[in-house]
């Protein structure tokens, strides 16, 4: 049963490899040749593009942390090597779920509309908002990266040295530090994207009430506009709930009992985010959609001149 379940799951993590980095590989192509071809690029093709990249790089972890114990089974980690995998993969890890929060954030602050000052105020300075929202993400990153490091060295004491229960106790309180800054490292970008969409129902409410107040048709560029990113911010937050289930699935049950099962279903679900959260950002832009349409047209003509021939 348990060898079944590893199959399955491997499957699943394959077909979830390929699909993040085909969806993520195309965001980066198109806006690397548009950049290309126009000298210039947007702020929100800057935030795709690093997006893509950084779920790229989670990918190629997540696939060479699943596979090396299999094609290695007898391969011991160093203490190097464990610190060095552990901080990259939280390092892609933290970029791929704050960009896609900045992303949220950008989308709100263009589409929604409030009278509030404050809204106004930081809606004049959206590049501001994104690079401050980033540097605080930074220091979240340093801190995660701080205490892994730290939980490191207990494991790395333990496994060395016959652990003691004084020994024992520290490696407790540690994992459970470290569990705790991990989590609200993860509970931060989800709350914030949670918020902005609420803030974007709130908006896209007002608006609607405003139009039917002054007798004008329920429909126009702006209500268009908000409910395609409501709809992306919808497909996106799911995404992100499933992620963040697992992880405290998965990490807190750690602290009783190691089950592989949990550990399969969590890998896969939160492989799932990078991938199909790409396939979302695609559908929602109009230029990655139209390139999206180009891209199917073209391998189409190209299957009828081969069947031709």
């Amino acid at each position: 049963m348990c060898d079944s379940l590893y199959i399955i799951f491997t499957v699943i993590l394959i077909v979830e490899f390929i699909i993040g980095n085909l969806g993520n590989g195309f965001i980066v192509v198109v806006n690397i040749m548009d950049w290309v071809k126009t000298r210039k690029i947007s702020s929100v093709d800057q935030i795709l593009t690093a997006l893509a990249i950084s779920r790229i790089v989670l990918l190629w972890l997540v696939l060479l942390n699943w596979w090396l114990p299999v094609i290695y089974p007898g391969r011991r980690n160093t203490e190097t090597m464990v610190r060095v995998m552990y901080s990259t993969g939280m390092g892609a890890s933290h970029f791929s779920l704050w960009f896609a929060t900045i992303l949220s954030i950008f989308y709100f602050l263009k589409i929604a509309n409030f009278s509030n000052t404050i809204f106004l105020y930081l809606k004049m300075r959206v590049k501001k908002v994104v690079t401050l929202t980033l540097l605080v993400s930074l220091v979240f990153l340093y801190l995660n990266i701080v205490v892994l490091n730290v939980y490191t060295d207990v494991l790395v004491g333990d496994h060395k040295t016959n652990s003691s229960y004084n020994s024992s106790w520290k490696s407790t309180q540690v994992s459970v530090t470290f569990l705790l800054v991990n989590t609200m490292s993860m509970f931060l970008p989800f709350a914030l994207s949670l918020i902005t969409f609420l803030l974007l129902i709130i908006s896209l409410w007002k608006h609607l009430r405003r139009m039917q107040h002054s007798a004008q048709g329920c429909r126009d560029a702006r209500t268009t506009a908000q409910v395609r990113i409501m709809q992306t911010m919808i497909a996106s937050l799911l995404l992100y709930a499933i992620v963040f289930l697992s992880f405290l699935v998965k990490d807190w049950s750690s602290l009783m009992l190691e089950r592989k099962l949990i550990i399969l279903f969590s890998q896969a679900a939160r492989t799932a985010f990078p991938s199909g959260h790409s396939c979302v950002l695609i559908l929602a832009n109009r230029k990655l959609r139209r390139a999206s349409v180009s891209v199917l047209w073209w391998l189409r003509c190209r299957k009828k001149d081969a069947e031709g021939h």
